[in-house]
Order: structure tokens, then sequence, then C-alpha cells
């Protein structure tokens, strides 16, 4: 049983190692060819609307919920401690730093990590890729690099409206339950907010849509055949591009907290 075990662990993690070399290939390819002309702007910006457009009332609810919940669940605790005052700033710090990029990344890579995992899954089980190959077009180029443009461009804009979104659902709470007025609550969010807080989380934004995008492709990409293929490559693409997020949000927080203890 032990000598089974540690089989199965060894074939995980050379399965591990073997997985990411072929996605640091996959993404040093996407860099060889993505300042490369010809470049597809007609595909670009369809991608960009379908990231981003089609996503936005989501990723909105979202940001909406998750504002009201943190404003009750938090609220009355600040208010034993005598703290209710600093509502606004703490809900402010908490959702520009962490809660709204990574909530809206780990939708975004639900629904736009499997997305792309599906479609560019089915193009290579009935052989369009192949086809597009044949006749000269370089699917690489059409298919990958325009959609992980299009998701790293379309991630921040999409944290920048759930984070808006979030805010005003705390505000309708704070207002309800007590006497704020719009210009006091946003007046104590913005002023509790320093460079420090906005331009980190607005950088390890661009990574996330990258690593969605990504790891969307490179599941569909290289998808095995049949229709179960495409199933897996879209569920996987889900689960390898959230454990990633939560990595990448690991080192953005340990890196931007090097930088200030500098």
């Amino acid at each position: 049983m032990e000598f089974m075990d540690l089989q199965k662990i060894k074939s995980t993690v050379i399965y591990g190692l073997e997985e990411t070399g072929h996605i640091s290939r996959f993404a040093g390819r996407f860099f060889a060819q993505a300042f490369r002309p010809p470049f597809e702007w007609k595909e670009f910006f369809k991608q960009c609307y379908l990231i981003g457009y089609s996503s936005l009332f989501l990723v909105s609810a979202t940001g909406f919920i998750m504002g009201i919940v943190l404003t009750l669940q938090i609220r009355p605790t600040m208010i034993s401690f005598g703290a209710a005052s600093y509502m606004p700033n703490m809900v402010g710090i908490a959702f520009i730093r962490e809660i709204g990029p990574m909530v809206t990344a780990l939708i975004c890579a639900g629904k736009i990590g499997s997305g792309i995992g599906a479609e560019l899954g089915s193009m290579r089980v009935t052989e369009q890729i192949d086809a597009m190959e044949v006749s000269g077009t370089n699917p690489f180029k059409f298919l990958v690099v325009t959609r992980i443009w299009a998701a790293t461009m379309m991630l921040p804009l999409l944290v920048i409206a759930a984070d808006f979104v979030g805010l005003t659902g705390s505000y309708l709470i704070e207002s309800t339950r007590g006497d704020v007025t719009a210009t006091l609550y946003f007046g104590r969010v913005f002023s509790s907010l320093v460079l420090g807080d906005v331009i980190p989380a607005t950088v390890k934004t661009f990574f996330f849509g990258f690593v969605i995008g990504l790891i969307g492709c490179y599941k569909g990409f290289f998808s095995k055949k049949g229709t179960a293929g495409v199933g897996k490559a879209a569920n996987s693409a889900v689960v390898l591009a959230s454990l990633l997020l939560f990595l990448v949000d690991f080192l953005a927080v340990l890196v931007a907290d090097i930088f200030y203890t500098i």
C-alpha cells in the first residue's frame, strides 16, 4: 500500500512538472508572437466585447452582493468596538486591496476560462484549427494571442466595476442603518486609500487576466479528441486557473509587503 502511494505521489509530481513546462513553453510562444505584426485587431476587439461586456452583469451582481454581505457581517462587530464610523474606511480598503480583485478574478476564471477552453477545445475536436493551419492562417495568433490580450486588458476594467458596485452596495446598507450620506461615505472611503493600496491592487489584475486567458487557451488548444475531452478541458481550465490566481495573489502581496518594508 505504501509503495503504491509513493508511486502515485511520484506520478503526480512528474505530471505537475511536465504541465508546468508545457504551460511555460506555451506562454513563451505567446510572448514571441504577441508583439509581432500582423495584429488581429478585429478578433481582438471582438474578444474584448465577449469577455468584458458579457461578464459585466455577473461581476457587478457579485460585487454588489459582496458589498452588502460584508457590511452586514462586520457592522455589528464594529459597533461593539465603538468603531462604526470607520466602516467606510474598512470596507473600502478591504474591497480595493483584496476582495474586489480576487472575487472578480475567480468569477472570470469560471466564466471566461471555461468558455475559452470549451470553445478552442471544440475547434480542436472538429479540426477547425487544423483547417486554419492548412489554409495558411496562423491559428495561434488568431485564436490564442487575441484571447489572452483581451482577458489581460478587460479584467482590470471588470475589477473597477466590481469595486464601485460593491462599495455602492455597502453604502446602501450604511445609509439605511445609520445617518450616512453618499458624500460622507465615499469621502471616507477615498480618504483612507493611498497609492500603495490602489497601484498593487490594479497591477495584479493584469496578471490575473493573463493567467485566466493563458490557461483557458492552453487547455482548449491542446484538448483531447472527443466531446469528453472538451468538457475536461473546460473543467481543468477553471481548476488550474483558480489555483494559479491564488498563487499570483500570494506573490503580489508578498512583493508589495517586501517593497513597503524596504
